[in-house]
């Protein structure tokens, strides 16, 4: 029988077809098991990543679903009290409303699903890679090329450690690495000297952003526990975006405006 010919008579006798939709509905259905069998063989560094991963996916599913069960909910009016006496029986009624609720994480997560930030910069020039980057002669005659040594300042966390040279790609020198940003607050019109968390976005490209390379236009996070920032129901506010508005390769510090 020639190849996939018992599919086209299951097909024909059953009256059957499965379509691409059905097909990925099926997958998607099968993904937990896949899952449970990763997390059961993977082991040592590997299967902590693999947890960690898991763990975040499942805390931020459950934030979701929490979110939007709160989505309609009946809130006590702090309303004036009406002038005038009022009947004994409405004297224990509370005036109730029904309010709207969604999370603000949500809706942060949603804005950063779609990528669009109101930016004080919204328009930069891209940096090419030749700018970037320098090419790195290695070996013994200095034939081989496929080293890259970053030019443009960087950023790199707390327990960053350089692979051994001998396999090291891009190497992110000392010199240009930077932990901390001058912010300024557009409403407040004061500048703080904070210290940067991460690399959001760099507008030339997602591999600059991999990298942690910080150029004009770039938006990073950093920490504001220090300014006091809350939020509505209470919370301290410690981690927020800024974008970069200076090339800090040139001037030697990061300039960088809030997003509000």
């Amino acid at each position: 029988m020639p190849q996939n010919e018992h599919i086209e008579l299951f097909q024909k006798r059953y009256g059957f077809r499965m379509d691409y939709q059905e097909r990925q509905r099926k997958k998607k259905a099968r993904e937990h098991k896949l899952q449970s069998k990763m997390a059961q063989k993977l082991i040592g560094i590997k299967g902590k990543i693999f947890a960690k991963k898991r763990y975040s996916e499942k805390v931020q599913l459950k934030r979701t679903i929490k979110a939007h069960e709160e989505k309609k909910t009946r809130k006590k009016e702090d309303g004036k009290v009406p002038e005038g006496a009022m009947p004994a029986y409405l004297l224990d009624r509370e005036n109730t409303s029904q309010a709207k609720l969604l999370s603000s994480m949500v809706k942060q997560k949603r804005k950063e699903k779609a990528g669009k930030w109101d930016v004080p910069l919204p328009k930069v020039r891209a940096q090419s890679e030749a700018e970037v980057f320098r090419v790195l002669k290695t070996g013994k005659s200095r034939r081989k090329g496929w080293k890259r040594l970053v030019t443009k300042v960087c950023f790199v966390g707390e327990g960053f450690t350089r692979k051994p040279p001998k396999y090291e790609r891009f190497v992110r020198p000392m010199a240009l690495r930077f932990k901390k940003a001058h912010v300024t607050h557009p409403e407040l019109k004061a500048t703080f000297c904070l210290p940067i968390v991460g690399v959001k976005k760099n507008p030339s490209s997602p591999m600059y952003t991999s990298l942690g390379v910080i150029t004009k236009g770039t938006i990073i996070e950093v920490n504001v526990s220090e300014l006091g920032l809350v939020t509505q129901g209470g919370k301290v506010v410690w981690g927020k975006y800024a974008q970069v508005t200076n090339n800090p390769e040139n001037d030697g510090c990061i300039n960088a405006i809030l997003l509000v």
